[in-house]
């Protein structure tokens, strides 16, 4: 016919046939009732007569030449490569199945197997496309799979917003797809005779994208799929090897006999798309949570009358297909009306907290040190400020269990729980440490020292309480306080004598304005010195050499306060260790205070460094604390200019390692569903300082249900580490101490 495929938007009204000739060129549309791309249709030369039913593969339905009734035309091919869904420009009003205007559908045909204007869909294939064209415009319909509802008109009424009409529409497709393997034969169709050119690495210079400066290191994949399609197979059961397969992306498990989904699916946590449509399952595992990266997950025609509160972790799904399914109506209402993310959070907020996991072990490691030895125990733990703990960020998280108030209880409790000698906190902002924690930690006799970042100098005093910064506590009753300083990574690099000229000075360090605080204290009774160093170091990965020059500015700096440290004079003033008169009224002998130790070199003072450092082991930065010195051409450096830094490398006279190095690090002390990793440690120097107990990991069980910290049970995303040394012998000789007349 000259007029081709407009031939379908000429109007009028009266009885329509099917095509009587063949198009000449029909290479770009499938094998009619087949998934085969290929142009050759089934085609009959007769022309179908008014008075009986067409055969099968020509039934208005399924061919993709005929016209359709109602005025829907709807198509299921794929035509040039895409689905075809078009209306060839006819403009249909939202549910006009239910106008009951005068249709050419409507006429007898002189035969009554044909529906006459009915909404309601039988399993047969000459049906008239009222009731799912108009619920469901884009499709004309299928068979309806699972015994899903045959009359789908009393679902459908005028006020039925967006998105139960998706719902719908996505429950059509879906009931489409049940033949073997089809989303793998519709994407093999798809790209049949496409070429994919190899990709071009973007053009760079010096190793970064000159435009913002950030660097790019593409990890190279050799993984060429991240699909499998098992739909239309019939399985029943599935084989826990299928979850190994960990960089999946999507699974197609649509249209089998699954009865039970496996826990293991947590597994696989890249997935972001996962169809279970039409199979016989009646619920859904806890382990579903742990699939945080799921965009669409399709649940049609199953038997699933409730969801797991877990699923309020999916924060980023942005597709849940339930129709055809006896979801309870509290369930089912909230995303009829609301959609898919007002349902995911509401299982969130919803969310009854789980009990908590069991008390992280306390590992020993050195059980030979006497009740004479002198012990101290080292706690630190970057606390998660307020200003960053948004749904943004952790929108996994329910929002109760976010809430500052909530988690500074959780922070405390920990803190009095494990009553450390010294505790390090990381981002604690001004607010919380004058209006909460030194107060609430003065209760267990601590005393503490807090900066904020560079960033408060300068602000108006109420916006300064929100800048986070780091605290540091010490107990007062066996520490002595000598001095207090603080270290500002980007301050310290611009003044120094060879940052003249040093343009990444100042465009990358100097305006991080990351810090550490340092302390110097001795122990009343033993009148041993320490140092103690609590640091925060810039977060971005694109910025390891900014993480690199801060750590070696901050060992420099140390290097600097612990020679000055090794001169400084005895202690002369111990009273405050007094103890007050007991209620009896006999007065208790207080121990003798030993004298101050002195110490030949910088190096000889124990030195503790505790931290969140953003660096994992094997990193530049980890490097350099654990070795001592780093060449200057590192490829951390990226061959960036720092002055002497990356022009000379990069040393300290320290002996240090991690706490618990001596276990193999923990598997992480930084948890959230995308990143997991090591990034904080307990350095100390081995030469002063033995490890002789470690508080363990998390347990393993309790992970397998939960993505991501903070939570319920850890309040940051960061957890607390916890350790105890062993003074070893001093290397130093004893300085007698002047202390004054004593009382008797």
């Amino acid at each position: 016919m000259a007029d081709g495929t407009y031939r379908f938007q000429q109007p009028g009204a009266g009885q329509f046939f099917f095509q009587t000739q063949q198009p000449s060129h029909q290479r770009h549309l499938v094998r009619n009732g087949t998934n085969s791309p290929t142009g050759r249709l089934k085609f009959t030369h007769d022309t179908p007569s008014p008075s009986r039913s067409p055969p099968l593969s020509q039934a208005a339905a399924l061919n993709p030449f005929t016209m359709y009734s109602q005025t829907h035309q709807g198509q299921h091919v794929m035509m040039n490569g895409g689905q075809a869904h078009q209306r060839f420009g006819m403009q249909i009003p939202k549910f006009q199945a239910q106008s009951h205007h005068p249709h050419p559908a409507q006429q007898s045909h002189h035969h009554t197997h044909h529906t006459q204007g009915s909404h309601t869909i039988s399993h047969q294939h000459n049906f008239s496309s009222g009731a799912l064209a108009a619920a469901t415009p884009h499709f004309t319909p299928g068979h309806m799979q699972n015994g899903a509802h045959a009359n789908v008109d009393e679902d459908i009424d005028d006020s039925m917003n967006e998105h139960w009409q998706q719902q719908l529409q996505l429950a059509a497709e879906s009931r489409q797809a049940s033949s073997p393997h089809y989303y793998a034969r519709a994407v093999a169709q798809q790209t049949k005779g496409i070429q994919i050119a190899p990709s071009q690495p973007e053009p760079q210079e010096n190793g970064h994208d000159m435009k913002n400066g950030l660097t790019k290191k593409k990890t190279v994949s050799r993984q060429g799929w991240h699909a499998l399609d098992f739909g239309g197979q019939g399985l029943r059961a599935l084989s826990t090897s299928l979850f190994n397969y960990r960089f999946l992306e999507k699974l197609y498990l649509n249209h089998n006999k699954l009865k039970v989904l496996p826990s293991t699916i947590g597994h696989l946590r890249k997935l972001e798309h996962l169809d279970l449509s039409g199979n016989d399952l009646t619920e859904l595992p806890e382990e579903i949570g742990m699939l945080t990266s799921l965009k669409k997950l399709y649940l049609f025609d199953n038997n699933i009358r409730t969801l797991p509160y877990e699923m309020g972790y999916l924060y980023r799904l942005d597709t849940l297909g339930i129709e055809g399914n006896p979801l309870n109506e509290i369930l089912k209402s909230h995303i009829m009306k609301e959609g898919t993310k007002a349902l995911i959070r509401y299982l969130r907020e919803e969310m009854p907290v789980h009990l908590p996991p069991p008390d992280r072990d306390w590992i020993i490691l050195d059980e030979t040190a006497g009740p004479s030895a002198e012990k101290i125990t080292v706690l630190s733990h970057n606390a998660l400020c307020d200003s960053s703990a948004t749904q943004s960020h952790f929108g996994y998280t329910p929002s109760r269990a976010l809430s500052w108030e909530f988690r500074r209880e959780l922070i405390l409790d920990e803190l009095r729980s494990h009553d450390s000698d010294i505790v390090c906190l990381q981002e604690v902002d001004q607010g919380s440490y004058n209006g909460y924690f030194r107060e609430q930690l003065a209760y267990n006799g601590y005393k503490g020292v807090y900066w904020p970042r560079g960033r408060a100098m300068g602000m108006p005093e109420e916006e300064a309480k929100s800048v986070d910064g780091c605290a540091t506590f010490f107990k007062g009753t066996k520490f002595i306080l000598l001095d207090k300083q603080m270290i500002n990574f980007g301050q310290t690099a611009v003044r120094r004598p060879d940052a003249k000229g040093q343009d990444d000075i100042y465009n990358r360090l100097w305006q991080k304005d990351h810090i550490a605080v340092v302390l110097f204290l001795e122990n009343r009774l033993t009148g041993s010195r320490f140092i103690v160093v609590n640091a925060h170091l810039y977060w971005d990965p694109a910025f390891k050499d900014v993480k690199l020059i801060q750590t070696a500015i901050l060992m420099e700096e140390i290097t600097k306060l612990s020679d000055s440290y090794a001169k400084w004079p005895p202690c002369t003033d111990k009273a405050a260790f007094r103890f007050s008169e007991a209620e009896g009224g006999e007065a208790q002998t207080p121990p003798e205070p030993a004298p101050s130790v002195e110490y030949a070199s910088g190096e000889q003072i124990p030195l503790f460094m505790c931290g969140d450092f953003n660096s994992s082991p094997g990193s530049a930065a980890y490097n350099l604390v654990a070795n001592g010195r780093l060449t200057e051409e590192h490829p951390d450096l990226e061959k960036r200019l720092y002055g002497n830094l990356s022009r000379v490398g990069m040393t300290h006279p320290f002996k240090l390692k991690s706490a618990y190095g001596s276990v193999g690090e923990l598997s992480f002390t930084n948890y959230t569903p995308d990143f997991k990793d090591i990034l904080d440690y307990v350095w100390y120097s081995s030469n002063t300082l033995h490890v002789s107990a470690l508080l363990g990991e998390v347990d393993k069980d309790y992970l397998q249900k939960v993505p991501g910290f903070p939570n319920f049970h850890f309040p940051s995303d960061h957890i607390a580490l916890f350790a105890e040394f062993v003074v070893k012998g001093k290397k130093g000789k004893v300085v007698e101490a002047d202390f004054g007349p004593q009382r008797n």
